[in-house]
């Protein structure tokens, strides 16, 4: 299938998939004209890269990692980085809690209170030009 095949199936830019390829996350034969010709497996290869790089993880990370799963075995490095990658979203997700709570916090403190005494509902007053 061509490029435009690939992204209308997708969701992703041409621009996007051509990046993949540079990359070498997405390898592509070309056409006797040099087009870009790309296997139905594509689709499913490009759903894979947008969910890991959802996850967070770069291109760099999916250069280890893209060769593991074509090759249907993990490396050392593949499995230091996916741990290295779970501690970093679980830091993250720690930091989430951690604001949505605060938040709740504040909602709490914002319907029990008034403007007087509420911090969150008091503004500085703005000087007037005189």
């Amino acid at each position: 299938m061509r490029i435009g095949d690939l992204a209308a199936k997708t969701g992703v830019s041409t621009r996007a998939l051509r990046y993949y390829e540079e990359q070498g996350l997405l390898p592509a034969a070309r056409t006797g004209g040099g087009q870009r010709a790309y296997p139905e497996a594509a689709v499913e290869r490009v759903g894979l890269i947008q969910g890991l790089f959802a996850a967070g993880l770069s291109s760099r990370s999916l250069s280890v990692l893209l060769p593991c799963v074509d090759a249907q075995e993990a490396t050392d490095e593949a499995i230091t980085l996916l741990r290295t990658e779970r501690d970093r979203i679980d830091r993250q997700i720690r930091e989430l809690v951690a604001t949505r709570d605060r938040l709740d916090e504040v909602i709490v403190e914002c319907t029990t209170a008034t403007p007087g005494t509420c911090g969150h509902l008091v503004y500085p007053a703005h000087a007037t030009a005189g």
